[in-house]
């Protein structure tokens, strides 16, 4: 093995990376928040909640912390760049390892520097790492950045002189080991390093008393923060509160910590057959190296491929340590990842197969759980490029000057360049906001106090964000079908106190008019001041929720409230149907109570309200009385009943249409979220009809024409109606 006491490790070159590939990111930073988890967490961050399982400690408190700074006007944003920083921050500590693991196989400083930097590179602009770069929709850009600072700790703590000082390295890496797993159990995956590393270079550490108490004493102090964040902030109930994890070492702490809301089965017993969960790791992997360009995404994954283990086998060959450390990251993060995460069919693995029914098939693409692979895998791609230039100069040999042939092969760098062109278009989140405006659009279709019942984490989401950090529409509950099988969300509904309504933040299209004064809602006058009212959202007590059943039989008789008749539509409801029908017995008369079209026919086949809804824009009105046809009231084949008026006030005087119906170069990308930009072409397209026929034929091309857009972004024909 080298000498190793006087390498001197190139942190300015790791500045540079640091510096050229948060540039990257930057400029191609979601201005906004964005769909699936990013609204939560973003939100969570604002309020210093708790997101969903697992809590998610270090994240919140770091990202709270980070949103302080006014980095940019918009809140959104900075935490955006977060998710940059600690991105680019883990690739420049990548580097650092690359390019000390590179000593052995290019001896050149000129051309092992250009090389590491080359395979970072290639790993900071493979797609899902790009992407996830760029919006912080997951915690795992700190992961990233935890794993390669673990990695960096330790394999610094190897060539540093042994003694106290370098076991401090080492004890530092056990410490953010630990404190990682806080964030996300992802941090945790950098363990076989550490442990390769010891049994390689000093195993005789592990029987020093000082250094092992050191290890275990910074250990339980990084883990203690889920023991003590989680429970002391859950019990102030903030208004994100997921598993409301009250309680020191509580059933609530433990059961969010090991994440028993998903329901997830022993490793023994697949939710789809190891194979298929492979083939859809691989196809992740295709998709990383030039998404964007076709014809082009087989050759670069195959290259790509072709450096990954050309690199780990030339580490292998010489520098037996860090190649069997590498081999064992590689596999960590890959095949063991895979066997551990158990998922369902991926939801584009073989769609076509009659035989894989949806509720097989995981709910999204699940390429950002292999993050981690995808970042430290530059470290073997910078190997490989190495290796290929030592390849190209020994067989040039005396054909050229012996001071050239180490920089000779040095035009193979340029291949790194394949992802930042592959992926130029769907990675970056730039020129996105629709997640922002469909929230916006959402929360100004409900009445003041209203409650909006919503389906999932798309339609509700964005919504908790629009409401705890650009403040818009706080009067309005939200309650969220998937989540109200769960106790918590019911308590947080229950406990919840009405924010008074204040014009002066809503739209204004509700901003109270003269009692004589017109108003913009199809009819009527609004008042000059709109009571708020004074009965709780969810009349039940904390008993009464702990004791509601997951399932219940239905009424056979259905529930009668007033002059609205709720018919059950299955023999057995669940949790969430219950608490459905008891926001409406609660509420009906008292408070809107609105469904998202997000729904579905939900509430027309499980609840039987069909003839109780009204649309208006993007939401359903539940009334009181069976609704009929008439004035402002249409029956419009395909939706039903609709408030023309009120639609038509909304989709041109408040709606984002043109945030939908832009053009995407490349559609919309993420199809699982395509239902969300669907609802406007279905609102859109119905009511171009309507328009029509009410002799307003202006609106009805435009309402056709956004329609038309929103239909060309949809990847799915299906979504077009």
């Amino acid at each position: 093995m080298e000498d190793t006491t006087t390498i001197h490790p190139p942190y300015r070159w790791a500045l540079a990376t640091f510096g050229v590939i948060l540039a990257l990111y930057v400029l191609t930073l979601g201005p906004t928040t964005a769909f699936w988890d990013t609204s939560e967490y973003i939100a969570a961050a604002k309020v210093l909640g708790i997101p969903h399982p697992p809590g998610n400690p270090l994240f919140t408190l770091m990202a709270h912390v980070w949103g302080l700074v006014p980095w940019a006007a918009d809140y959104a944003m900075r935490i955006n760049f977060f998710a940059a920083v600690t991105s680019a921050a883990g690739a420049a500590l990548w580097f650092l390892v690359a390019e000390r693991w590179l000593l052995t196989i290019m001896p050149a400083r000129l051309p092992r520097l250009a090389s590491a930097f080359a395979g970072i590179l290639v790993s900071a602009t493979a797609w899902s790492v790009w992407n996830q770069s760029t919006v912080n929709e997951k915690v795992y850009t700190v992961s990233l950045l935890s794993i390669a600072l673990i990695s960096w700790l330790t394999v610094r703590w190897a060539d540093l002189p042994r003694g106290e000082r370098s076991d401090r390295f080492l004890v530092a890496a056990i410490y953010l080991t630990a404190l990682s797993s806080t964030n996300h159990q992802m941090g945790i995956l950098a363990l076989p390093v550490i442990g390769l590393y010891i049994l390689f270079t000093d195993w005789r550490v592990l029987l020093r008393p000082r250094v092992v108490t050191a290890m275990v004493v910074v250990a339980i102090i990084g883990v203690s923060l889920n023991y003590i964040y989680l429970p002391l902030r859950a019990v102030q109930h903030p208004p994100i509160n997921e598993g409301e994890p009250i309680g020191f070492f509580s059933k609530p702490l433990m059961d969010v910590l090991n994440r028993v809301q998903y329901g997830k089965p022993p490793l023994s017993e697949r939710m789809s057959d190891l194979g298929a969960q492979v083939s859809m790791y691989w196809t992740y992997w295709s998709w990383q190296w030039a998404r964007d360009i076709g014809w082009l995404r087989g050759v670069a994954t195959g290259l790509f491929s072709a450096f990954t283990l050309g690199g780990l086998f030339a580490m292998i060959k010489r520098d037996r340590r860090a190649g069997i450390a590498a081999g064992a990251l590689l596999f960590t993060l890959t095949i063991l990842l895979i066997y551990y995460l158990n998922f369902r069919y991926g939801f584009s693995y073989h769609r076509d197969d009659p035989s894989i029914s949806s509720d097989m098939r995981e709910v999204r693409e699940r390429d950002y759980f292999f993050l981690a692979s995808f970042a430290f895998v530059g470290v073997l791609v910078a190997a490989g490029f190495a290796a290929a230039i030592r390849g190209i100069g020994t067989w040039m040999g005396d054909r050229v000057p012996e001071e050239k042939r180490w920089t000779v092969g040095m035009p193979v760098l340029l291949l790194a360049l394949i992802p930042l062109i592959g992926n130029r278009v769907t990675a970056p989140r730039s020129h996105e906001t629709l997640a922002r405006d469909f929230a916006i659009d959402m929360l100004e279709s409900v009445e003041p106090y209203g409650i909006l019942i919503t389906a999932g984490d798309n339609d509700t989401f964005p919504l908790w964000f629009a409401q705890e950090v650009l403040k818009v529409r706080p009067d309005i509950t939200l309650a969220n079908l998937s989540l109200m099988n769960t106790e918590w969300h019911l308590k947080q509904i229950m406990r919840r106190e009405t924010p008074t309504f204040d014009p002066a933040l809503a739209d204004p299209f509700w901003k109270p008019q003269t009692d004589t004064s017109t108003s913009p809602l199809g009819g009527g006058k609004v008042p000059t001041t709109l009571p708020k009212p004074t009965n709780k959202v969810l009349n039940l007590s904390e008993a009464q929720i702990d004791s509601l059943n997951e399932v219940v039989a239905s009424p056979a008789n259905g529930t009668q409230v007033d002059s609205l008749k709720i018919t059950y539509g299955a023999q057995y409801l669940t949790r969430s149907d219950v608490a459905a029908a008891l926001l409406i017995i609660n509420n009906l008369g008292k408070r809107p109570i609105y469904f998202s079209w997000s729904d579905g026919n939900y509430p027309d086949q499980t609840l039987g309200l069909g003839n109780y809804l009204v649309t208006q824009g993007l939401v359903r009105r539940l009334m009181p009385t069976p609704v009929k046809a008439g004035g402002a009231i249409k029956n419009v084949e395909g939706i039903g009943f609709m408030d023309v008026e009120r639609t038509r006030a909304l989709m041109f005087g408040v709606y984002h249409s043109k945030v939908a119906a832009q053009p995407r170069p490349a559609g919309w990308v993420d199809e699982p979220s395509a239902s969300i930009l669907s609802l406007y072409q279905l609102i859109y397209q119905t009511f171009a009809p309507v328009l029509r026929e009410a002799g307003d034929s202006v609106r009805a091309k435009e309402s056709e024409a956004i329609a038309k857009g929103v239909c060309v972004n949809l990847r799915n024909p299906a979504w077009c109606r």
